[in-house]
């Protein structure tokens, strides 16, 4: 499979949803407010209780950093706290995790998302994109998104602890980004990464709709951990986040009732693109990948009213689109009525 990335130098900004400013110049007789459909990020955030005014005057707490890595232990069922870092996004853990393995060879399941090559490169490895997951074991660092984005591919959890086994034994190290675990019936494997030569990552902002927060984690053994949190350094966690993120990871009851509404509503989008003769790709329970020679025009259309979704400029048949909010499925339903 050709290597998107090859077209780029490290360092070249890639495309990505939630570019408003960007939609603005592309579509700039489009009536606002604009309706994002590009993120894939839940519309509706976790209802958390008033931010305590003392949480902005003051450094975070390390106790309550210790207080949210247990919670995100049993949330992500890792083995404890000591498996968990806590960072500012998963993003910024990306050129971290890359940084840890001694090696030449990267190697990512693709198509996927864009950040995981840059990040390889940037740390100086040779990053190969391939569908087939049999080329990984023969890297230094393999990377798998699961649930993936834009697709929705499952990687089943048995194929994930082979390839974690033969990254082990050569000292390599497997990264399996879980992002949308949250609304997949993907299997998490953060529970066996005690064993060494895998890394999980974990988003707390897509499925609790607060990705502004700024909140990731990486859950591995104990000694890698370790050398993350050395990189990331003190406060790495702002004090609004820990507030936030300590109480939505243990609401159990709203995680169930809001996979539940998650669940309909993006059988509501998929019944509206079915009705123009849209076909679903794939996609997960917060946005829907279709692949359809009309995308293009789909984009511009949705664009000129106002709607922003995900292009692909590699793939130009695809598009994304996430969840619209409570008061924007008007917008979009009489968007696609006249497609």
């Amino acid at each position: 499979m050709a290597n998107p990335m090859d077209k780029n130098v490290v360092g070249d900004p890639i495309q990505h949803g939630g570019n408003l400013a960007r939609a603005r110049a592309l579509f700039p007789q489009a009536p606002e407010p604009w309706v994002d459909l590009s993120t894939g990020i839940n519309p509706h955030s976790y209802p958390h209780s008033p931010i305590p005014g003392n949480v902005f005057a003051r450094l975070p707490e390390p106790a309550s950093l210790d207080e949210l890595k247990t919670i995100a232990a049993k949330a992500y069922d890792a083995p404890s706290a000591e498996h968990v870092a806590a960072g500012p996004g998963t993003q910024i853990l990306l050129p971290i995790v890359a940084s840890l393995i001694q090696g030449r060879k990267a190697a990512i399941l693709s198509p996927t998302y864009a950040e995981h090559a840059r990040a390889a490169k940037m740390a100086g490895f040779e990053v190969t994109e391939t569908d087939d997951i049999q080329q990984l074991a023969a890297a230094d660092l393999a990377v798998i998104v699961n649930p993936n984005n834009p697709t929705g591919r499952i990687v089943s959890k048995t194929d994930l602890l082979s390839l974690a086994e033969t990254m082990r034994a050569k000292g390599g190290l497997l990264v399996v980004d879980e992002a949308f675990s949250d609304v997949s019936e993907a299997k998490s494997v953060a529970g066996v990464v005690e064993n060494g030569g895998l890394l999980v990552l974990r988003s707390f902002g897509k499925f609790y709709g607060m990705a502004g927060l700024r909140l990731g984690f990486a859950i591995s053994h104990p000694d890698v951990v370790k050398r993350i949190e050395e990189r990331l350094g003190p406060w790495a966690v702002s004090g609004p986040a820990l507030h936030v993120a300590s109480e939505a990871l243990a609401d159990g009851w709203w995680q169930v009732m809001m996979r539940r509404r998650l669940e309909d509503e993006t059988a509501r989008l998929d019944a509206l693109l079915s009705a123009a003769g849209i076909a679903i790709q794939g996609g997960t329970s917060l946005f829907r990948l279709i692949r359809d020679p009309r995308a293009e025009a789909l984009y511009r259309h949705l664009g000129s009213h106002g709607i922003i979704t995900r292009r692909f400029d590699e793939r130009p048949d695809d598009l994304r689109i996430g969840l619209p909010g409570n008061e924007d499925w008007v917008r979009l339903e009489d968007a696609m009525k006249s497609f």
